[in-house]
């Protein structure tokens, strides 16, 4: 399958099984996805494994950020235990007199979509989840984010359920999309 036919047939998998990537199947994934285009080199990101134990802490911190209390306290606390392993994405800005701050967050953004790729190519189920508690004090607590640092949101890596198959998209309309001066 060439690159094109693999990237035009990437879906966001919303559900997944309780299956996922162990630590050294993934390191070989980040080193390909460290291939973005980086400005000066600087690596203004950095990747968090979420496993076990460490979702739930996160479900708590959602609790804590929204004020929420009884069943919808519950159902907010479970969002992140639908896949066995979260993946945090953080923009690490690192100081730069020629790299402004929103290139450094779009080689962090850059580096998510990459894996993300990678990571349906090998096989799994992958969906990039954000929301308005990403950058709530109680979850940049949870994941120890240093002053320089903002998450963007979490890859959900999974098995795809049995016989999960890419949707068919409607054709793109390319022509609106791209122009010349």
């Amino acid at each position: 399958m060439s690159l094109l036919d693999a990237v035009s047939r990437r879906r966001s998998q919303p559900k997944v099984t309780a299956d996922a990537p162990s630590h050294a199947e993934l390191l070989p994934l980040v080193a390909a996805a460290s291939s973005v285009a980086d400005h000066a080199a600087l690596r203004p990101w950095r990747l968090i494994e979420l496993r076990g134990a460490a979702r739930e802490r996160l479900g708590a911190a959602f609790v804590e950020a929204s004020g929420l209390e009884g069943a919808d306290a519950a159902k907010l606390a479970a969002k992140p235990l639908r896949a066995s392993l979260l993946i945090a994405v953080v923009e690490a800005v690192q100081p730069s007199h020629k790299v402004a701050d929103w290139e450094q967050e779009a080689v962090a953004a850059g580096v998510a979509h990459t894996l993300s790729l990678l990571l349906d190519d090998a096989g799994w189920g992958v969906m990039w989840r954000t929301g308005h508690l990403t950058r709530s004090l109680p979850v940049r607590v949870m994941h120890h984010l240093a002053d320089n640092e903002q998450l963007l949101g979490w890859l959900y890596v999974g098995g795809r359920e049995h016989g999960e198959k890419a949707g068919e998209r409607k054709p793109f309309p390319a022509e609106e999309y791209l122009s010349a001066l």
